[in-house]
C-alpha cells in the first residue's frame, strides 16, 4: 500500500511567500517544489524553517505535516531562525536613516509612555556615531566635558584612570586605621604602589579602544561586555555597551563597574595592613597586593545589575603575602 502524502509549507530562501506542497517521498516533494518555486537544480535540498536540519529520506516520514521548510539551491545555507535575524538586521541597519526619520514622525504624536521609550531607543540606538573620534566629528557626545578632551579614547582613558586612582587614594587613607608601629612601612608600600601605578599611567589603557587587544576591555570600535558577578565567568544576561557610539551610552557607562573579585575594602586593604604589622623581618610582598586592588587580575567590568555587594567571602592567598625567603647556601668544608 502506498503511503499516504505529507503536507508541507515550503519556500525560497529569502523568499516572503509560502506554498502548500504534498508528497509521498523527499524525491517527489523535491521535484514539486523546484518546479513551483522555479528552482529547477538537480542537488536542491529542503531543510526545517525552524533550525535548519536537513530533510533526509529517513526523517522525511516522522516530519509533522504542515511543518515549515525552506528549499534551498547548491551553494546556500540556512540556520534556522537565527538567519532570519541576521538577514532582518541587516537590511534594518542599510536604511537606519529612513528609519530613523520615520521613527521621529511617530515619536511626536506618541502618548503611551512605552511606545515612547520604544522610539527614544530605537532613534538613540541608530544615531549612532560610533566610528567617529574627535570632537569635530561628534560634537554631542562631547556635550557637557571639559574643552581639554579632543577625542573620544582620551577621554575614556581619563575615566578609567579615575576609577584607579580613587581605589589608590582609599587604600592611601587606611594608613590612620594602621597600627601606628606599622604606619610608617605602610606608608612606605603605598608611596611603591602608587609610582608603579604612574608609570603605567593608571592602568588607562583598559578603557582605550586605540590600545592593543591584550590590554583593552573593548572591541576596536569600544563595545564593552559584562564579564559578569564575581561568583560567575560569565553574564547571563549578556549586558553590553558602547560608551563610545553616544552621549547617553557614555553617562550610562559610569555606572559600570570595576569590581573587585577579592574585595579591596572588606579584605585586600585590611589583609595588606595586618600584614604590615606582624611582617616580623618578613617584607611584605606589595607587588601581590598590587594585582588584587588594581590589575584584571582582580578586575571584572561588570553591568550595575551584575554587581553583587553582598560580601564575596574571599581571602587572599597566604601563600603570596610575604616574599618568599631565600635560603642560605651551606658552604662546603
Amino acid at each position: 500500500m502506498a503511503p499516504r502524502p505529507k503536507a508541507f509549507k515550503i519556500r525560497r530562501l529569502r523568499g516572503p511567500q509560502k506554498y502548500g506542497l504534498a508528497g509521498r517521498s523527499l524525491p517527489e516533494l523535491l521535484r514539486k517544489a523546484g518546479k513551483r518555486l522555479q528552482l529547477p537544480f538537480p542537488d536542491c535540498r529542503l531543510c526545517l524553517y525552524e533550525d535548519g536540519t536537513e530533510l533526509t529520506e529517513g526523517y522525511f516520514h516522522s516530519v509533522p505535516d504542515n511543518t515549515d521548510l525552506v528549499l534551498l539551491a547548491p551553494g546556500e545555507t540556512w540556520q534556522g531562525f537565527v538567519s532570519d535575524i541576521d538577514h532582518f538586521l541587516n537590511t534594518f541597519y542599510a536604511q537606519k536613516d529612513d528609519i530613523v526619520e520615520a521613527a521621529q514622525k511617530l515619536l511626536s504624536d506618541e502618548q503611551a509612555p512605552k511606545r515612547q521609550k520604544l522610539l527614544v531607543d530605537l532613534i538613540s540606538n541608530l544615531s549612532e556615531n560610533i566610528l567617529a573620534e574627535s570632537r569635530e566629528e561628534d560634537r554631542k557626545w562631547f556635550e557637557g566635558m571639559e574643552s581639554r578632551f579632543k577625542n573620544k579614547s582620551s577621554y575614556m582613558r581619563y575615566s578609567c584612570e579615575s576609577r584607579i586612582r580613587s581605589y589608590m587614594k582609599e587604600v592611601s587613607s587606611y594608613t590612620s586605621a594602621v597600627h601606628p608601629a606599622a604606619q610608617a612601612e605602610y606608608k612606605r608600600i603605598t608611596d611603591f604602589m602608587l609610582d608603579k601605578l604612574k608609570s603605567v599611567k593608571y592602568n588607562g589603557c583598559y578603557f582605550d579602544r586605540r590600545e592593543e587587544a591584550a590590554v583593552r576591555l573593548c572591541t576596536t570600535e569600544g563595545w564593552f561586555s559584562c564579564q559578569g558577578p564575581f561568583d560567575r565567568d560569565y553574564c547571563l544576561c549578556k549586558h553590553s555597551i558602547n560608551p563610545y557610539s553616544n552621549r547617553e551610552s557614555r553617562i550610562l557607562f559610569s555606572t559600570w563597574n570595576l569590581d573587585h573579585i577579592i574585595e579591596k575594602k572588606r579584605t585586600i586593604v585590611p589583609t595588606l595592613a595586618e600584614a604590615v604589622k606582624e611582617q616580623d623581618g618578613r617584607e611584605v610582598a606589595w607587588e601581590y597586593f598590587y594585582q588584587l586592588l588594581f590589575t584584571l587580575e582582580n578586575l571584572k567590568l561588570v553591568h550595575i545589575a551584575c554587581h553583587k555587594k553582598a560580601s564575596h567571602n574571599l581571602t587572599c592567598d597566604k601563600t603570596k603575602i610575604y616574599r618568599k625567603r631565600k635560603r642560605m647556601q651551606k658552604v662546603s668544608k
